[in-house]
């Protein structure tokens, strides 16, 4: 196998984000749980003999920022891999959005390279590997639905059900590292358990019933970013809404994929909507 086009790399959404407080080593510790949904980017990836890595495609930010571009040569320099690429990705996550696109755009080019390279790493050595690019790449990389702790790359698989989201997105960007490090944010945030998840129903549905949990960081988000406050009363008239990861995205579940779609139909000019549905697990998760 020399080259594989048009692979998934999908999106997620946190159904809840809890801040329980400051680590150390100045991250934070969280809980959530991550859920993919069939949001896409689309990356296509051909073998390189030279040893030379190439970045095609859409390019959000500074080239040698890139996480896909990143992901590649990290695991070229970790395996020694004489082998190059060429990586062209056609985005259509938007960056800053907490919908782990550029997260995803990493696992997707690991799972894909380990193949096409013939490196046989198993799933918990490139998860190893994607903790170094991202706190987010692990789950993409494990590709199950997941109770999240720590940074988010202590994962629990979970079996969620099937579910529509109207996911909108006020086409501003959200730096992570300013939400978190804004002193108003919450920080202690009593930790829970993957059993408080269950008896609240334990999939999508029924947290649009339940409100199980909540995202701490949504607070700091619409002070700093009233396009994200906006975006919220949007979605109300359509279910409980939520933001999702530090922002700017918002979502709600809804009961159908038509409600859905009438939920983002009305958005306001400048602004994204998306219908989508969640995915059981990550396409490539056989691979």
């Amino acid at each position: 196998m020399e080259r594989a086009f048009a692979l998934p790399a999908p999106a997620k959404l946190n159904l809840f984000l809890h801040v329980l407080g400051r680590r150390p080593d100045g991250y934070h510790d969280l809980q959530s749980v991550f859920a993919l949904i069939d949001l896409a980017d689309w990356i296509d990836i051909e073998r390189r003999d030279d040893g030379v890595i190439e970045r095609q495609g859409d390019v959000i930010g500074a080239p040698e920022a890139d996480l896909a571009l990143r992901a590649a040569r990290l695991l070229q320099q970790q395996t020694n891999c004489s082998y190059g690429a060429r990586i062209r990705v056609t985005k259509r996550i938007p960056a800053g959005a907490g919908l782990g696109g550029g997260s995803s755009d990493a696992a997707t080019t690991l799972v894909a390279l380990n193949r096409i390279w013939q490196l046989r790493l198993d799933r918990t050595r490139l998860a190893e590997l994607a903790l170094q690019l991202g706190a987010d790449v692990p789950f993409f990389v494990h590709g199950s639905n997941a109770f999240a702790e720590g940074r988010g790359e202590r994962l629990t698989p979970v079996a969620l059900g099937p579910a529509h989201y109207a996911v909108i997105w006020p086409q501003v960007a959200v730096s992570t590292k300013e939400i978190f490090e804004d002193p108003g944010l919450t920080r202690n945030t009593k930790a829970t358990k993957m059993a408080d998840f269950a008896a609240a129903g334990g999939d999508s549905a029924a947290l649009a019933v339940s409100g199980f949990g909540r995202n701490d960081l949504e607070a700091v988000a619409r002070r700093r970013c009233p396009e994200i406050d906006r975006a919220l009363a949007h979605l109300a008239a359509h279910g409980a809404a939520r933001m999702t990861g530090s922002g700017s995205a918002v979502f709600t579940v809804t009961r159908s994929a038509e409600a859905a779609r009438a939920a983002v139909a009305s958005v306001p000019g400048g602004w994204q909507g998306w219908a989508v549905q969640g995915l059981p697990q990550h396409p490539l998760l056989p691979w």
